[in-house]
Parts: C-alpha cells; sequence; structure tokens
C-alpha cells in the first residue's frame, strides 16, 4: 500500500496535510512541508522544497529549484531566483520604517502599499545561511553566500562572502559554494576566477 505522505513522481506538487498553502502558483515537483503556511498570491516555482514551519507571504516570488529550510519568513516584495538555498531561520524583511498600520499617524502611509514596500532581490544560486537577517531594499548577487547568523545591510555583489552584524565582505565564493584561495582558484573544484570590477568571473 502506499502510503499518502510518499511523493510518486517528480513532476507533482506535494502539500503536506497540516500545511496551509493557499496559492493556486506552486510549479510542478515542489514540495510543502509540515505546518508551513504559503498564502494566496504568493508565486512558487518549479521542483522547490519549503521546509516546515515557513511562512511565505502573497507578493513574494520564489524561482525554481529553491531549498527554504525551517522557519523562514519571506514577505511581499521579496524576490528568490533559480537555485538558491535559504537556511533555517533566515529573516526577510520589506519595510525599513515600521509601524504598526493601525496607528493614526500612519495611516495615509500604509494606504498606499508604494509608499512602504521595499524590494528585496536575492539572484540565482545565492545561498543565505542560518539565522540570517535579510534588510529590505537590497539585492544579494549570484552565487553570493551569506554566512550564519550574519546581517546584511548593504547590497551583496555576485560570489561575495558576507560575514558579521553588520555583514562585511571576507573573500569569495566558487559557484560550487567553496571559498576561492587567495589566487581565486576553487580548492574544491578547481575552477580557477579573475577579478571584475566589484566582483569577479569564471576564467573560460
Amino acid at each position: 500500500m502506499t502510503s499518502t505522505m510518499e511523493i510518486s513522481s517528480e513532476t507533482r506538487t506535494f502539500v503536506h496535510p497540516t500545511a496551509l498553502c493557499e496559492t493556486s502558483q506552486l510549479g510542478a515537483g515542489t514540495r510543502v512541508w509540515a505546518f508551513a503556511h504559503v498564502m494566496d498570491g504568493a508565486n512558487i516555482g518549479q521542483a522547490c522544497n519549503i521546509c516546515d514551519r515557513t511562512f511565505i507571504e502573497g507578493g513574494a516570488n520564489i524561482g525554481n529549484r529553491v531549498t527554504i529550510k525551517n522557519n523562514v519568513l519571506i514577505w511581499d516584495g521579496v524576490t528568490i531566483e533559480d537555485d538558491v538555498f535559504v537556511g533555517p531561520a533566515v529573516v526577510f524583511t520589506n519595510d525599513r520604517h515600521p509601524r504598526s498600520a493601525r496607528m493614526n499617524e500612519v495611516a495615509s502611509r500604509y494606504a498606499d502599499k508604494e509608499k512602504w514596500l521595499q524590494t528585496t532581490f536575492v539572484k540565482q544560486g545565492a545561498s543565505i545561511g542560518a539565522g540570517a537577517i535579510i534588510l529590505c531594499g537590497l539585492s544579494i548577487g549570484e552565487y553570493a553566500s551569506i554566512a550564519a547568523g550574519s546581517v546584511v545591510t548593504k547590497d551583496v555583489p555576485a560570489h561575495c562572502l558576507i560575514i558579521g552584524h553588520p555583514g562585511k565582505p571576507a573573500g569569495w565564493v566558487c559557484k560550487c559554494g567553496i571559498k576561492l584561495d587567495n589566487d581565486l582558484k576553487c580548492p574544491s573544484c578547481n575552477s580557477s576566477y579573475t577579478a571584475a570590477g566589484h566582483t569577479i568571473k569564471s576564467v573560460i
């Protein structure tokens, strides 16, 4: 007998019985696990893995093959491109000057989303470590790596390693995720890179 928990096809979506998945935009092969909540209006791509107790607000956009670990908070205005890894307990934000929208002094501001919503972009292949906090209005470049517990307050170049509170550059990482040596060579896959303005590029 086949268990109801078993996923029978790579192209079939799966939503755990305890998850609340209100969106109709759920790509083929995507899995939503226990106690996660995906709101109506969220756009989720194909072959994603959304782990336990994650919250994804309407207006968030998630690409293909994205891994979102447990207890992640993703709000309206956040776009995560293909092949991104989001570690457990990562927190995104979308308002630089938050107040309760029920407060009389700010009611007019919160009546118009364009007056407060700040968008955030996580580019293809980037990784965000456990417990990191991503301030809004920023861009995290392709294949960048955010260390666990970091607080990201500025744009992050492609392939850049960010560590600390506030997060600061601490080197470069290969497309495979390993930190490059001083010669911009990967000790794991032997890929080589060269400086390119404020980032690096692969040597073909």
